[in-house]
């Protein structure tokens, strides 16, 4: 599943090559998880020049001349694809777009789960590269839940999933294990600090790979998340435990806070 650094490289990369670009037709192979109708949707972003591309949690959201925004969530297989124009539609294609002067990308999914929004409803949880220190500390405090799931909870935090949790937490040298309201106030501190450096250094990663191509998910430079990955970066054995039905991958550098 593509998060947060994934996405805000393709958003970086949509942006360059589309901003500005007259949207010429839509095309919707898959319609179940539209939330307007086809028809709709055509006279919302038909010939409508496109504003803005970008990142909102784990979501693309593009913004258009009039108004109307289109959000986008790849789901679990979701991905996107350039066309050149006249090119024909990669299978597997759950939507495209097709722009003045000929180019376009699509979106394939073999699931069919990705998922089209018209105007999606903003969410409250702020996002874990915009929440300042004090708010994160504030946003965990008291909770009883394991601080992997906290982490990925996008109710709570917007743009961690499965991967980065476990690189988040083995930087910060914490267990996915421990309980959110054990870790003591230098913890938080630290975990916070971990969550923007990982972070942040992915997106450098994965936009120096990328170039101006979408690539698809990134994960060779995970330190421990990984069934291939058998140590750590300082040789510790990394291990391997589910957590809320996903695979968690730590090592026993990483204290528990039961």
């Amino acid at each position: 599943m593509a998060e947060l650094p994934d996405l805000t490289v393709f958003a970086q990369i949509l942006s360059r090559r589309f901003t500005g670009k007259t949207l010429k037709e839509v095309e919707v192979k898959i319609t179940k998880k539209l939330n307007v109708s086809v028809s709709e949707l055509q006279r919302a972003l038909t010939d409508k020049k496109l504003e803005e591309v970008r990142r909102y949690g784990k979501t693309l959201q593009f913004q258009f001349s009039g108004g109307h925004v289109l959000g986008l969530h790849l789901m679990l297989r979701g991905a996107l694809e350039l066309l050149e124009e006249h090119a024909t539609l990669p299978k597997h294609t759950v939507m495209a777009f097709h722009f003045t002067g000929g180019d376009g990308f699509a979106v394939v999914d073999i699931l069919k789960q990705a998922t089209p929004t018209l105007d999606p409803v903003p969410v409250k949880a702020p996002d874990a590269l915009e929440i300042s220190a004090h708010d994160f500390a504030q946003l965990l405090a008291k909770r009883k839940k394991l601080v992997k799931e906290v982490l990925m909870d996008q109710k709570v935090i917007r743009g961690i999933g499965n991967s980065y949790a476990d690189e988040i937490l083995w930087d910060a040298r914490i267990s996915p294990m421990s309980v959110v309201a054990a870790l003591p106030e230098k913890i938080v501190s630290k975990l916070y600090k971990s969550m923007l450096s990982v972070l942040k250094e992915a997106i450098s990663a994965i936009a120096k790979e990328n170039g101006d191509e979408l690539r698809g998910e990134l994960r060779d430079f995970m330190k421990v998340h990984g069934a291939k990955i058998d140590q750590s970066p300082t040789g510790a054995k990394v291990r391997s435990k589910k957590i809320g039905g996903r695979s968690a991958y730590y090592t026993d550098e990483q204290k528990l806070y039961p």
